[in-house]
């Protein structure tokens, strides 16, 4: 149970309550990720061996069943909680995989992106965040390249939080499958948050169509960071990547 308390306090970013979130972490220097299990008793697991992000690559064929989306306009709110740019969701939209419900909690994005596929980097990758009743957690990664402006990320990031710990209320809800790809087609493994506490036992569903975003797009929500927010790729170790 303590997990998955901790694992709730990381994504749902509701800081408040939650002791995992009084250490502080970073992208580089003292606090970044090659000393996050140093910060924190709750980080042990970023020293795991199904972390996340990964390089997907060696794909093992399989027949995976389709995902049923079931999003609704529902992104109400928009924070920055310095470490990333993230949208929070009313209840409501949800996904269902493996026969479970699975509720989105919020999406954000890391710049470059964290996961690879086949040894390439996207310039954007959107993390879409959900978890079923009993804190099982599932992730969406959309990739980004660049080229056309992104419709989705222009209602999305309407009313950009500049600064580390600014909220704002969005004037209208935002509907995240403006930022999916028409083919939803995924590849899936097992991994972790790619944030402390890191904690592992999560399904990764990798779209594996990428969608656009402009080159200004992309550059704003870069100078909001001040830096890259993305983990190195860890080992895959013994997981296989279901194609």
């Amino acid at each position: 149970m303590k997990k998955k308390i901790i694992a709730f306090c990381a994504i749902a970013t509701l800081s408040t309550g939650c002791a995992t979130q009084s250490s502080h972490w970073g992208y580089s220097g003292d606090e970044g990720p090659e000393n996050w299990t140093t910060l924190s008793n709750d980080n042990y697991a970023c020293s795991g061996k199904n972390q996340s992000p990964i390089n997907l690559t060696n794909f093992t064929q399989a027949k995976l069943d389709p995902i049923k989306f079931n999003y609704q306009a529902g992104g109400h709110e928009i924070l920055n909680n310095g470490h990333t740019v993230q949208l929070n969701y009313q209840d409501g939209s949800n996904i269902k995989i493996d026969g479970k419900t699975f509720t989105l909690l919020q999406f954000h994005f890391h710049t470059p992106s964290e996961n690879n596929i086949n040894n390439q980097s996207f310039p954007l990758e959107a993390h879409l965040v959900h978890a079923d009743k009993d804190g099982n957690l599932a992730v969406v990664a959309v990739m980004f390249k660049e080229g056309a402006a992104n419709k989705g990320l222009e209602l999305a990031w309407g009313k950009m939080p500049k600064h580390a710990g600014d909220k704002h209320q969005l004037p209208s809800t935002v509907n995240v499958n403006d930022i999916l790809p028409l083919n939803r087609d995924y590849y899936r493994f097992n991994g972790s948050l790619t944030t402390p506490p890191c904690s592992e036992g999560v399904r990764w569903l990798v779209m594996k169509q990428a969608i656009t975003a402009s080159k200004q797009q992309i550059a704003t929500f870069s100078e909001v960071l001040h830096e890259p927010n993305n983990r190195p790729i860890q080992a895959i170790n013994a997981r296989t990547v279901l194609n």
